[in-house]
């Protein structure tokens, strides 16, 4: 479907002057028509304003490549956010090979988000029975099943079913159960609920409601085994389902992945404060203080969508839609970069909360040897991901218990967005991950090791190295 874009007074099409151009040479991306499969931004840069990236890499049309101008500012909104980029976005992404992917996966974590903000207050407000345990015994929701449901069928309604091939991590034999009417009921419901109000995040939903055999049939339908060709989504309805049925903190995190590579990752965050020092405290907490200091109307309180795709070099952020409002892209977007830390003595490093995915006492000993003196954020969900893509914490570790393998789908969206924002992420022995092997990451080297600069990378991989040995993985 068409997509409107109305945060610019330029004409489609057309070059937009800079707000500095008066008096010094400014820089703009050129910018492509808008059509409906194809959207693009433009940003707008002064360039005695300018961060300079940190990737090693930059397009040929970065900023980087052109030289400076020495003359002072003149325009006022950039005056006051002196060393900051100001972003004037009027479309969604450059135009490339997955814009229209990139563009219908934000809006679809998006509606996946608003779902889960309602299932969780209800979880929170009063007792609920619709929490079911897994085979190994980890909780699963109603808002896992519905959220897979409504992605799946999302995805199918915008590039045809035939064209779709899903990796997720929930299947169906629970609500096909004689007795699980009621469950069954209550995602078809929340659904519904959800998919009707597909205009407002600018997708189309159903002519009329799905039946409990169209919900469990989008739900069947991400029964992909993944591999090394072809195309296919990972989808993880939501990462962290005990942080969520605690109040805490969870991810909605959708990845594509084309040839065992990931390419395209999109992460959901609910519940992620824009104040890096409430991610320090039980999110219930959050909420009891909210109340007592409510945020403005308008404010950024909490609650984001990250994505990123390969080989862009940025990685960009934007609120969740709050009340009734509508999704206009780029919705205030704005970029996200990692830390600029590398002295492990100011640096911050986080962790699984539960013993059970990651051993705390193994990390601790890592963290001591290379130097990190901060006490660990322990942080449910690939938030970490997230944590690390926006400089709020520079490395990520995780050494899970012998025997245990990680899914593919808690893992790929976050490293593409880490990546590109211009972190590290590789398993202990350096390698990159390999999303190529099927649902699992096969061949995975002792654990996971995710860091804003390649320097912290390094030494923790050689503490690693250094300790294995005495340790009990």
């Amino acid at each position: 479907m068409p997509i409107n874009f109305s945060l610019s007074t330029t004409t489609q099409g057309q070059q937009a002057p800079c707000p500095c151009i008066f008096g010094h040479r400014t820089s703009y991306f050129n910018k492509l028509p808008v059509s409906q499969n194809h959207v693009k931004f433009k940003a707008l840069f002064c360039l005695k304003h300018s961060n300079k990236r940190r990737h090693n890499k930059a397009p040929n049309n970065s900023i980087d490549s052109l030289p400076k101008s020495d003359t002072s500012c003149c325009c006022s909104a950039y005056s006051k956010m002196e060393g900051v980029r100001k972003l004037d976005i009027v479309g969604s992404v450059e135009s490339n090979e997955y814009s229209k992917e990139l563009d219908v996966a934000v809006r679809a974590v998006q509606m996946a988000c608003f779902l889960c903000q309602k299932v969780q207050e209800s979880l929170i407000s009063k007792s609920s029975s619709q929490v079911q345990s897994k085979d190994d015994n980890s909780p699963v929701t109603v808002a896992d099943w519905s959220v897979q449901a409504t992605v799946s069928w999302l995805l199918s309604q915008s590039f045809g079913s035939e064209n779709v091939s899903i990796v997720a991590e929930e299947d169906v034999v629970s609500l096909s159960k004689a007795d699980a009417a009621g469950l069954l009921k209550a995602v078809v419901n929340t659904v519904n609920d959800c998919l009707a109000e597909a205009p407002r995040f600018g997708l189309q939903g159903p002519a009329m409601a799905l039946g409990a055999s169209e919900v469990i049939e989008a739900i069947s339908r991400c029964n992909s085994n993944g591999g090394p060709t072809g195309r296919f989504w990972a989808l993880d309805p939501v990462d962290g389902t005990l942080g969520f049925v605690r109040g805490d903190q969870y991810a909605v995190a959708l990845a594509l992945i084309e040839n065992g590579e990931a390419v395209l990752g999109v992460l959901g965050c609910p519940n992620y404060p824009m104040r890096k020092e409430w991610l320090s405290y039980q999110h219930r907490y959050h909420r009891i203080i909210s109340k007592l200091t409510p945020p403005a109307s308008e404010s950024w309180d909490k609650g984001c969508v990250m994505y990123a795709w390969k080989g862009s070099g940025e990685a960009w952020m934007q609120p969740l839609i709050q009340g009734d409002k509508k999704l206009v892209w780029p919705n205030s977007a704005r970029p996200v970069q990692v830390s600029s830390i590398e002295n492990p003595a100011l640096a911050t490093f986080c962790e699984p909360v539960e013993k059970s995915n990651s051993s705390h006492s193994f990390t601790a000993g890592l963290a001591h040897s290379v130097g990190l003196r901060k006490q660990p954020l322990r942080v449910y969900s690939m938030v970490k991901y997230a944590t690390i893509a926006r400089g709020d914490a520079e490395v990520f570790m995780k050494f899970a218990r012998a025997g245990y393998k990680e899914k593919i789908w808690d893992h790929a969206a976050g490293v593409v967005i880490i990546e590109e924002a211009g972190g590290v992420v590789s398993d202990a022995g350096g390698r990159r991950l390999d999303f190529s092997k099927g649902i699992y990451l096969e061949g995975l080297d002792r654990g996971i090791i995710a860091c804003a600069g390649a320097r912290l990378h390094e030494k923790i991989i050689r503490a690693v190295d250094a300790s294995w040995s005495s340790s009990s993985l």
